[in-house]
């Protein structure tokens, strides 16, 4: 079963428990509550965005009373699909934009993303600017163009705040001068703004903490459902347990050792007046 064909039994499977669910005529909330988990997790079932373990099958069908035949049917599915996420679990996305539409497909349907960024201002909030010079290299004008509108139209995700969004930068990142002094003056800027957002949680970690974690490539989480890691020629999102709790833990260790708040802004600020002498 290739990664696709495990996306769209996923999505099969969890269009049978709605079909249950319906039958047995109950909401989302007290399906939830019957089952003992969130009404975000049952509607992710539901739409094929959360495989369903044969756990989660097993208990559903308790609580939808479904027949013992159709059961074991339902369980068997949920079990092929466990054995094949172990097999193939891996998209790759090549194109700027097309890559830029992908992820915010991926940030729409999350209500937390996490996001870490060892080389670069994360995505959601660089200036157009900064992103133009990061989309430049080996892209015709048309592609860049798109590219940047893709990624601006992904910043607007910021502006919703029923999601939360915790992103963790290291100082090494933003002391990578993209272009010329003023357009890093102006991404400080747009990112200290950004973290007084009351729905944003920004993390820096500055050259001078010690630290017992490391990581060298950029990773971004959407819930606990998938994770996005770039490489120079493509992107993969990975979506298989094993996978996503790798890196919930590891974002956890780089998220402890960052300045946050009232800390990373001076620090950002820090950082910003620096590019403000070397730019006179």
């Amino acid at each position: 079963m290739t990664g696709a064909d495990d996306t769209s039994g996923a999505l099969d499977l969890g269009t049978v428990l709605l079909e249950f669910r319906r039958r047995a005529g109950l909401g989302g909330l007290e399906t939830a509550r019957r089952a003992g988990v969130s009404q975000s997790k049952i509607s992710k079932l539901e739409n094929g965005l959360l495989r369903a373990s044969p756990e989660d099958v097993r208990s559903l069908c308790d609580v939808y009373g479904v027949p013992a035949d159709e059961r074991e049917d339902l369980i068997g599915l949920a079990s092929e699909l466990k054995a094949a996420s172990r097999l193939s679990r891996v998209v790759m996305t090549r194109g700027a934009a097309r890559l830029q539409h992908h992820i915010g497909q991926l940030e729409s349907k999350a209500t937390l993303l996490r996001s870490y960024q060892p080389a670069m201002v994360p995505g959601l909030l660089q200036t157009r600017a900064y992103a133009r010079l990061v989309f430049g290299g080996g892209l015709s004008d048309e592609e860049r163009d798109a590219a940047v509108d893709a990624r601006s139209i992904r910043s607007n995700a910021l502006d919703d705040e029923t999601k939360e969004f915790r992103l963790v930068v290291t100082e090494g990142a933003l002391r990578w001068q993209a272009g010329n002094p003023q357009v890093m003056v102006d991404q400080l800027d747009a990112i200290i703004t950004a973290s007084r957002r009351p729905n944003v949680h920004l993390g820096v970690i500055p050259w001078t903490t010690p630290v017992e974690v490391f990581c060298t490539h950029a990773f971004h989480l959407y819930d606990s459902a998938a994770v996005l890691i770039g490489t120079e020629i493509a992107s993969a999102v990975l979506d298989s347990t094993d996978d996503v709790n790798v890196y919930d833990e590891l974002f956890d260790r780089l998220d402890l050792v960052s300045s946050t708040g009232d800390e990373a802004r001076r620090e950002l600020l820090r950082i910003r007046s620096d590019y403000q002498l070397l730019g006179r």
